[in-house]
């Protein structure tokens, strides 16, 4: 019988496999395309799912983001607070944010590679661990993991999809 991390770790193994066939072969210039006026990029739908789950992973376990604490708020050198994730972002804060393919997929797989890290020491009772009282109920460890997992597969699945209509138009 699989472990609940083993399914987790399965789980953001396939976010991280759509994100990079998302961003394989693709410019600045497409990750930054719209497919109309103030739709989300390629590269913005990527950055802020890896920044929702380094951002959630690391509060959950009482630790740095991998953002600040690992340099990649500097590498990218984004115009944003390092706290940011992108969440509520405007048509113009989404249009700015221009990075390479190998900067943002550079940035997921450092967060990925702490998420499997940071999974293959929980067991199904740390699952049930309180992670975040400002909801009522309060969010265990298990629902914020799922929680996460099902917003980069969202994202992971929207990238994909603008980078579709990309190669239709040409």
């Amino acid at each position: 019988m699989a472990e609940p991390r083993d399914v987790l770790v399965d789980g953001f193994g396939r976010v991280r496999e759509v994100v990079h066939a998302a961003l394989r072969r693709q410019t600045p210039d497409d990750l930054a395309w719209r497919p109309a006026p103030g739709a989300n990029t390629i590269g913005w739908l990527v950055w802020h799912l890896t920044r929702v789950q380094d951002d959630h992973v690391a509060d959950a376990f009482d630790l740095p983001q991998v953002w600040t604490a690992h340099g990649w708020a500097e590498r990218l050198d984004l115009p944003r607070p390092p706290g940011d994730t992108g969440y509520g972002d405007t048509a113009e804060q989404v249009g700015a944010l221009r990075a390479s393919a190998d900067a943002l997929a550079g940035y997921h797989d450092a967060v990925h590679a702490r998420t499997v890290e940071l999974l293959a020491g929980v067991d199904a009772a740390d699952l049930d661990r309180i992670v975040d009282t400002s909801w009522d109920p309060p969010v265990t460890l298990g629902v914020r993991l799922v929680s996460v997992l099902s917003d980069d597969l969202q994202h992971a699945g929207q990238a994909a999809y603008v980078r579709g209509l990309a190669r239709a138009r040409g």
